[in-house]
């Protein structure tokens, strides 16, 4: 999974990023620009250390999220030039975006960045997002109408099918609406999947917050606008979790108790970008890795198997499934196998959360 991390100027996008990440990027002060950020981080998964510990492998691999994060976007810039090329290539690329908005106060933040509105700034990255995609449609309009015209590379297909699809989509980014709460069939889907539009990717609104405002619910209309544009929310102080999470377990564990936090963000905003993807956990385990694997929900065993490796995929006969929560109930493998919990499945059978799998196969 990949995430791209983005929002207006001196939101605290960076802070986020090494809090997510573990890592040190320089903060760029009052938006300025630069190559995206890279960094990669561990799905926390206690599924998995439990069954390290029962297999004690050579080797532990959980799943991994991927995060982007952008330089800031100035209001407006958009509409005015549009998105830079170095930020299309690394937005278009995400499979889900984190927008961070301000609610915090920072002297230190000039005047020019405007004042603290999360609701407002939210609203105007949304419209930013828009305006990228109504350009990419027009745009593509455009060519088609004129081959249309010409009769040049005319495709009767394209006219009658695309045409009237990305007319439906323009219309409704007029309608200040984000692609996302579009309703679009699979074939349509299809039809679309080229064009990685912005506004169509999911998006968590992500509300960076001062100390004092930690555990207090989201402002009215921050919440009033999320439920509008379809969007999951998170609130969280990302200067003072990245603090302590720069301590040792135990003290780190000690502080957010004290702050009333029962859970880091990073665990948090990963569980909930698994969820608003519908992505699903499946695990393979052996003396030598135990190994977290992540599918969309929906995937059947046999894409499963390609993920661990495609001579699996490509010489599938069957899967041993035993659920986790069974595996964990038995203490092994074995005595899973024994009570009858082992499962035997077919290419078609999908796969469900906490699966843990082996796979049969002829080379």
């Amino acid at each position: 999974m990949k995430a791209g991390i983005l929002g207006l100027p001196s939101v605290g996008k960076t802070t986020l990023f090494n809090l997510l990440t573990r890592g040190h990027a320089e903060v760029r002060k009052f938006g300025g620009g630069g190559e995206p950020n890279l960094g990669v981080t561990s799905v926390p998964d206690p599924r998995l250390d439990w069954l390290a510990g029962v297999y004690a492998p050579k080797k532990t691999t959980p799943a991994t999220v991927d995060f982007v994060e952008v330089a800031g976007v100035a209001p407006g810039a958009t509409k005015e030039r549009g998105f830079s090329p170095t930020l299309l290539t690394a937005l278009r690329g995400v499979d889900a975006l984190l927008h961070v908005v301000r609610a915090f106060d920072d002297p230190s933040v000039p005047h020019s960045e405007g004042s603290v509105n999360p609701a407002r700034d939210a609203e105007s990255l949304e419209l930013e997002l828009a305006f990228a995609d109504f350009a990419q449609i027009d745009k593509r309009l455009a060519v088609i109408e004129n081959d249309r015209a010409k009769r040049r590379n005319f495709d009767k297909a394209v006219s009658e099918k695309e045409h009237p699809l990305l007319q439906r989509l323009k219309a409704h980014l007029e309608s200040e609406l984000p692609l996302r709460t579009l309703a679009l069939t699979d074939d349509e889907q299809t039809t679309l999947r080229g064009y990685t539009f912005l506004s169509q990717k999911p998006l968590i609104l992500i509300v960076n917050t001062g100390e004092a405002a930690i555990g207090q619910p989201l402002p009215a209309e921050v919440s009033a606008f999320a439920a509008r544009q379809q969007l999951a929310t998170l609130s969280l102080c990302a200067q003072i979790e990245l603090e302590i999470a720069q301590l040792d377990d135990a003290d780190a564990a000690t502080f957010l108790a004290d702050l009333g936090i029962a859970e880091p963000a990073r665990d948090r905003l990963i569980r909930m970008a698994y969820a608003t993807l519908d992505l699903v956990s499946f695990f393979t385990v052996g003396p030598d890795e135990c190994r977290a694997w992540t599918l969309a929900r929906g995937d059947t065993a046999l894409q499963a198997a390609g993920k661990i490796h495609s001579d699996l995929a490509r010489g599938f006969i069957r899967a041993e499934i035993i659920a986790y929560q069974r595996l964990r109930e038995c203490g092994s493998w074995n005595a899973a196998k024994a009570k009858a919990h082992l499962r035997l499945e077919g290419k078609a059978y999908l796969m469900q959360d906490g699966d843990c799998m082996s796979v049969r196969f002829s080379v």
